[in-house]
């Protein structure tokens, strides 16, 4: 009789099973995997753009805000040894006679009596700042406690350090007296030094809320040496004329509308006034045009690759943005803007457009319309004040809002849906995670079956084959 095996193909349940769960889901999975990848390149898009509009209304509101101006003016000194000046844009032009009669100096104190095997704790010491003539004055004060968290070491009275420390950690310190310790022929010396100028500003030391007596007597005022007396500054528009005095606790002067005088030196009596002379500051002026020109060219090179084309040729991929309407409107808005109605023109001033849409300066051309028409480049450039926009600026902050504005802004409405979008792929890649388990373990399940099916009949035809080979042998 004859036999013939039982064949057919096999299958690896588990390599099986996989490829056709990966089937399964394949047109799924492409699709979330696209999806997914032009969510997460609008997100980071999203966040270049924005970072981009914020920096350039920041540079605007440096350059263009409230009380700036693009035209800079400039204070020099007859002797800088003297002192330095800065004058703000509304300064006018002008010459003006001061002489430094005194400058303003800080209070340093030292006490020199102070237990030298340390104070008992208890109580507390009070710090006054105040003008101490007339005496009792004070205009200021902060109260050091001598409690056990002054004490930091092992032995129980307060040294001069802790009481050191103890002054400079207070509370109410917050930087106004800074409290050191000096040893001098082996004693140890409290120093306070006031952090403001001025007389006004004169440190003492109130010890009569302290426990221990010998501290008391330590810091009475008659224990007190002055190392360096605290004074106010004193100036003369006119040193012939006491009319024209002016003290005040600061060395800066800013009696000058719009200008502000550090004094560095005192003179003394039959010096020549120093001349403080304000004028227009030319180079000033064209750094801050540069500085206009420079951020509006980041902005602009940042949206313009965000709506780049990309160019296949060379391998270069479009910008996120590349077929957005929106951005590019903004792009489009942000060339028209630098084209104001009206006879006045950037150009004019020397601010040139490229053929890109960047703008270059051109520092000739600019100084030579500043001195034909001075007063025409802020009316142009205008203000980013939100209270009163005006000119290029005002219109570019203005439009820009529309985007930044941290509730009602394109950014932030484009971010919180691509961030709903982001969250729904999310979910549905879950989703589609658990049909792909599921089919697998289906796959598995019937692919192992037919597995151990073909193991059995395989395994009777081995032994039907045997059988019946032994009795055509018999």
């Amino acid at each position: 009789m004859s036999t013939s095996s039982i064949t057919a193909p096999t299958y690896d349940p588990t390599t099986t099973a996989k490829a056709l769960a990966d089937k399964y889901i394949d047109g799924s999975q492409t699709k979330i995997t696209n999806d997914t990848t032009t969510a997460t390149a609008t997100a980071k898009a999203l966040s270049t753009l924005g970072s981009a509009i914020s920096a350039f209304q920041t540079s605007l509101a440096g350059i263009t805000g409230i009380g700036k101006s693009m035209l800079a003016q400039s204070a020099t000194v007859s002797d800088t040894t003297i002192g330095t000046a800065t004058a703000k844009p509304s300064a006018p032009a002008g010459s003006y006679s001061l002489f430094v009669s005194k400058l303003a100096t800080n209070s340093q104190v030292s006490y020199n009596g102070l237990p030298p095997a340390g104070a008992q704790t208890g109580g507390y010491l009070t710090i006054n700042l105040g003008d101490e003539t007339p005496p009792g004055t004070n205009t200021a004060h902060f109260d050091v406690q001598l409690d056990a968290s002054a004490n930091t070491d092992a032995d129980p009275n307060l040294s001069v350090r802790e009481i050191a420390a103890a002054i400079n950690n207070a509370s109410g310190n917050v930087g106004k007296v800074s409290a050191g310790v000096v040893t001098v022929n082996g004693v140890q010396r409290l120093v306070l030094t006031s952090a403001a100028t001025g007389q006004a500003n004169t440190v003492s030391v109130d010890a009569s809320n302290a426990t221990d007596t010998s501290l008391q007597s330590a810091f009475d005022i008659g224990a007190r040496t002055t190392m360096k007396a605290a004074q106010d500054a004193v100036f003369y528009l006119d040193p012939n004329d006491p009319t024209t005095k002016v003290q005040q606790a600061s060395n800066t002067f800013t009696n000058i509308d719009g200008v502000s005088f550090t004094a560095t030196k005192a003179q003394a009596p039959g010096d020549t006034p120093i001349t403080l002379t304000v004028g227009r500051d030319t180079s000033g002026t064209a750094t801050n045009v540069q500085s206009f020109v420079d951020a509006y060219n980041k902005l602009k090179t940042a949206v313009d690759n965000l709506v780049s084309a990309g160019d296949p040729a060379k391998s270069v991929a479009p910008g996120a943005f590349a077929h957005d309407s929106g951005v590019l409107a903004l792009r489009n808005r942000l060339v028209d803007m630098m084209r104001p109605s009206g006879t006045l023109s950037l150009a004019s001033y020397g601010i040139m457009a490229n053929r890109d849409g960047t703008l270059t300066l051109d520092s000739t051309r600019l100084q030579k319309q500043l001195s034909a028409n001075p007063t025409g480049l802020d009316k142009l450039i205008g203000t980013a004040a939100t209270s009163a926009p005006s000119g290029i600026a005002g219109s570019l902050n203005t439009y820009l809002n529309q985007w930044s504005n941290a509730t009602t802004g394109q950014i932030k409405t484009r971010t919180d849906a691509n961030t709903k979008l982001q969250s729904g792929l999310t979910q549905r890649q879950t989703d589609l995670d658990a049909k792909y388990d599921a089919a697998y373990q289906r796959y598995l399940k019937q692919y192992t079956d037919l597995q151990t099916l073909q193991n059995k009949m395989q395994s009777n035809s081995s032994m039907f084959s045997s059988l019946f080979s032994n009795d055509s042998n018999s």
